[in-house]
């Protein structure tokens, strides 16, 4: 990525991706955070921080906010300020390891396993003979299926002596193999799941001792981070983390997962609350609950596109309406930018127009507005009218958060309808 001095560079300068640790500190914006919470000292990103260099044991954070309002970004910021501390972080993709329709909890634990290898790698660690062994039998020992040949050859690779050269990444091929089966072989992706489930405590222990070998090298805990799972389905990430809150909250080192945001309205995540510190990273906010234009929280939008392009290159008021209209959510922002840039590249054009804004926009809108039914129409115009704080019905409330087509803002937590859904509801004369 780089600085976007003309329109042709805008598209590789707002791509959706989260900004890398190396690309920090030219791209990062680190003043939004008051204008998402509505304190300048709270900060729920630094109250991970803390926590995590203060535990003496593990701790595991459910990490919530709405899609594309910068967690990922976020996330690699604390993993930055981690790494310059001395710890060892990784972080997992889960939706590139993993088939996120299709998931159970045990998937977790095997990319917690190879998680904590590559980090035990990068750390320098030698770890013991029996680790090494014990890890490399677990997985073909008692398997059924035809696959099961590779990983025999695999662990038979990686069951050399520990001070063998190219011994971790034996191991990691191995883990590779396994990966590749979890997300595209459903046979085999059973026999993992039911080994995991059947010797769970087995295997746990082989996590809990590579963890303390890492914590025996640097004198620090290991700390994961579990991406994409705040995109699981509500019938899923229940499944994953309500059935088995004990296990995923146990390991002996921090475990940051992120968390849909809308399932905070369902009943049982204040049971979840006794296993995970649940931690929200809200919009920014750019309207007051009273419908007025919130201007800190336009200007610091404003500074997070200003670090990545030239301000000139829209021409006047056009990034103040892609600013309000997509109600604060950057991803939005970046892909109505996007496709704005396009727009005006095509006509040749060095600057976008407002035209080019309102295109981009109207296709934004037609994304969101197929999320909802005629049926959700009087639920969303009770918000629009007024009702931004009680809303009862948590069900709908729930769907319309995991559509994007409600968003959620902190400080004094309240609701709105997504502009440019509002502006659909205007339009059709229902408001």
């Amino acid at each position: 990525m780089k600085y976007a001095d003309r329109v042709s560079e805008m598209m590789n300068a707002f791509s959706p991706a989260p900004l890398k640790i190396e690309q920090m500190q030219e791209f990062y914006c680190s003043d939004t955070m008051e204008y998402r919470v509505g304190d300048k000292y709270s900060s729920p990103m630094e109250d991970i921080y803390d926590m995590c260099r203060e535990a003496e044991e593990g701790c595991a954070f459910l990490l919530l906010g709405h899609r594309g309002c910068g967690k990922s970004t976020e996330l690699n910021r604390l993993s930055e300020k981690f790494l310059a501390d001395g710890y060892q972080v990784k972080t997992v993709s889960c939706s590139k390891d993993l088939d996120l329709f299709n998931i159970v909890y045990s998937d977790l634990f095997i990319l917690m396993g190879e998680a904590l290898l590559e980090t035990a790698k990068q750390a320098g660690c030698e770890l013991n003979q029996t680790v090494i062994t014990d890890i490399a039998d677990f997985w073909c020992e008692g398997t059924q299926t035809v696959e099961s040949k590779e990983l025999k050859a695999l662990s038979m690779e990686a069951g050399m002596s520990a001070d063998t050269p190219g011994i971790f990444a034996n191991l990691l091929k191995l883990f590779v193999k396994l990966k590749t089966d979890l997300k595209y072989n459903e046979e085999t992706r059973k026999e993992y799941r039911k080994k995991i489930s059947q010797h769970s405590s087995e295997w746990i222990g082989m996590l809990v001792r590579i963890s303390g070998e890492i914590r025996w090298k640097t004198g620090k805990q290991p700390i994961l981070i579990f991406e994409d799972l705040d995109k699981l389905n509500p019938e899923d990430a229940w499944k994953v983390f309500y059935n088995y809150a004990a296990v995923l909250s146990g390991m002996p080192f921090p475990v940051i997962y992120t968390f849909p945001i809308g399932l905070s309205y369902d009943a049982r995540f204040s049971a979840m609350e006794g296993y995970f510190i649940t931690k929200t990273l809200p919009m920014i906010k750019i309207e007051t609950i009273d419908g007025q234009p919130f201007a800190d929280g336009i200007r610091v939008i404003k500074e997070i596109v200003k670090k990545r392009a030239d301000l000139q290159l829209f021409e006047a008021d056009v990034l103040e309406r892609l600013i309000q209209y997509t109600g604060g959510s950057l991803r939005d922002l970046f892909c109505a930018v996007n496709a704005a840039a396009k727009r005006a590249e095509r006509r040749e054009s060095n600057s976008v127009s407002m035209e080019d804004a309102k295109r981009a926009l109207e296709e934004l809108k037609t994304s969101l507005t197929r999320r909802i039914e005629r049926k959700d129409y009087d639920f969303l115009i009770h918000i629009f009218r007024g009702n931004k704080e009680m809303i009862e019905d948590k069900q709908t409330l729930l769907k319309m958060l995991q559509a994007s087509v409600v968003l959620e803002y902190n400080g004094k937590r309240w609701h709105n309808v997504h502009p440019l859904v509002a502006e659909f509801l205007t339009g059709a004369g229902l408001v």
